[in-house]
């Protein structure tokens, strides 16, 4: 890329940047209480917050990790956006308008109605914020994997920065803007993304005469893998074990999202419940929409990317294929309209991240400081200043540690990455939020091992697996395939995903703990729990015993 276009492709990057600092400094002056800096002010119409879900739910791992999934393995990657698809049906029949109706602010509101207060806030909080470390060290990969494209280098020590840059990024969005500035961030990269993905994928269909037919062909063709690409096994249905990896995947995928902290939180960010199940439903439209893209866009990119552009995108391990699809969609890699379509898609991407990163950071520290600081420190007794500005330096310390653990997981799929935080949140918060609602005889101990239990299996059997260790060099690009250095080798657990075992361990435990101790207190409540869960009734008082 020559120098003129470097120069554009980085205004253009810049400017987006500058819309969502300036949305956030203007959020801010709109925030006057916890409610508004926690839930908006639950001031968001079904459209908006079902734009903001989209924008929080389609994260790098779907424009990025997906398409890039697709590229690489055909119709095994494709398997992703079906299970992110399927999965919404879960959270709007299971939790959507329940979890609105029981709750104020945070997943603990609603578990802690019927229990004892500290114990279950504890676990619920701990949960959120490994689940969402988990999440944003895919979304900031994604961010160094983009920025390093754009200025053109490949250099660790810009990646590095580059993730740095993004994690004291997402904690000014939090500490400044709060839920109101990353509400409309993640609106306004919902529009962006939408938009940016519809000419990509138009450009690319007319590229190919409006013939998915011959789009998939040349796929296939230059794939070097022929009709193979096509069809399911490429990647999950070589081995045994594969196989299992591919059921462990689509569990976690399908149960993850009704139990992923970023998204309950915004159930709350609606007047009523019947707003939190619209907004669903547009957000389900939104995104289906949107997975029909990444279709496109992976199949695209396998059709039309040769040479320099295809290795990059397989060094990256598919983590580039929209962006460098976009530029040759525009003209190639030394056009002007290359250049732009480039500037424009790789901007987008980061904004997506950025509104991403903002949402996750916002939950956990909000769990930190809402349910351990407030409720169990300081017995419910905290002001809404002091719980407020606990956040704040919670989201801090999260965005610190979330920046240590992004850098040396660089070499790994994004979309992967999310699906390792799907299947740690269905192992720790899924059953307990179903036992809650649909169980009259959880208690306290059941809420509390099946956190622990689901999220302590899920955890150690992702340390024990080739994520973590055993998996070597990449054979083309060297880079090391597994997160230790490859003179370390514990994945005795064969699978990628813990999937298909913690989840079921997470309800077992859930089981035992509830069975080996009555709570009388638990069960005469859970009459009142389920009316306000049904009705709404009662919904805006404060969830205090």
């Amino acid at each position: 890329m020559n120098d003129s276009h470097q120069l554009l492709t980085t205004i253009l990057f810049l400017s987006v940047v500058g819309l969502t600092v300036a949305i956030t400094f203007w959020a801010s002056r709109q925030n006057s209480g916890a409610a508004d800096f926690y839930a908006g002010g639950r001031s968001f119409s079904p459209l908006q917050n079902g734009l903001a879900i989209g924008g929080d739910y389609m994260s790098a791992a779907s424009f990025l990790g997906i398409s890039g999934a697709i590229a690489l393995s055909g119709y095994d990657g494709f398997l992703y956006s079906i299970g992110f698809l399927v999965a919404w049906l879960v959270a709007l029949l299971l939790v959507a308008e329940m979890l609105r109706n029981s709750g104020r602010y945070t997943m603990a509101d609603q578990l802690a109605f019927r229990m004892r207060q500290k114990p279950v806030r504890m676990a619920a909080a701990t949960s959120t914020v490994v689940v969402s470390i988990f999440y944003l060290l895919a979304q900031m990969v994604g961010a160094g994997t983009l920025v390093a494209l754009l200025l053109g280098v490949d250099s660790h020590a810009i990646k590095n920065l580059t993730i740095l840059g993004v994690g004291l990024l997402m904690i000014f969005y939090v500490t400044v803007g709060g839920m109101k500035g990353t509400t409309w961030v993640q609106i306004i990269k919902a529009v962006l993304l939408m938009a940016g993905s519809a000419v990509i994928v138009v450009l690319v269909l007319a590229h190919f005469h409006f013939n998915l037919s011959d789009l998939l062909g040349t796929a296939a063709s230059n794939s070097g893998k022929g009709d193979a690409f096509l069809q399911p096994g490429l990647k999950y249905g070589l081995t045994t074990t594969s196989k299992l990896d591919f059921v462990s995947l689509a569990i976690a995928l399908v149960l993850g999202t009704a139990a992923l902290p970023h998204i309950l939180i915004r159930f709350y960010t609606v007047p009523t419940s019947r707003d939190a199940r619209k907004s669903v439903l547009w957000a389900i439209g939104l995104i289906g929409t949107f997975y029909l893209f990444t279709l496109v866009l992976g199949f695209g990119a396998a059709a039309m990317l040769k040479g320099d552009e295809a290795a990059d995108m397989a060094a990256s391990k598919g983590n580039l294929a929209s962006p460098l699809l976009a530029q040759e969609v525009g003209g190639g890699a030394d056009s002007t309209g290359g250049a732009v379509m480039l500037a424009v898609i790789a901007a987008v991407a980061f904004a997506t991240i950025l509104a991403v990163v903002a949402g996750l950071t916002l939950t956990s520290s909000a769990s930190v400081a809402h349910d351990i600081y407030s409720n169990v420190i300081k017995n419910g007794e905290a002001t809404e200043k002091q719980e407020i500005r606990v956040t704040r330096i919670a989201a801090f310390t999260i965005g610190l540690i979330a920046i240590l653990l992004a850098i040396p997981a660089q070499n790994l799929n994004i979309a992967f990455l999310v699906a390792l935080a799907f299947a740690v949140a269905a192992s720790a918060n899924l059953p307990a939020i179903v036992y809650n609602m649909f169980w009259r005889r959880f208690n306290t101990r059941g809420a509390v091992w099946s956190i622990y239990g689901g999220l302590a299996s899920s955890l150690l059997l992702v340390l024990f697996s080739p994520v973590m260790s055993g998996k070597g060099l990449d054979p083309v690009t060297g880079a090391n395939l597994s997160l230790l250095p490859t003179s370390i080798d514990i994945s005795w657990f064969p699978l990628e995903n813990p999937g298909l075992v913690s989840i079921p361990l997470g309800f077992l435990f859930g089981f035992l703990g509830t069975i080996s101790k009555r709570e009388v207190t638990a069960e005469e409540e859970y009459t009142e729990l389920e009316v306000r869960a049904l009705t709404g009734a009662g919904a805006e008082q404060a969830v205090q015993h």
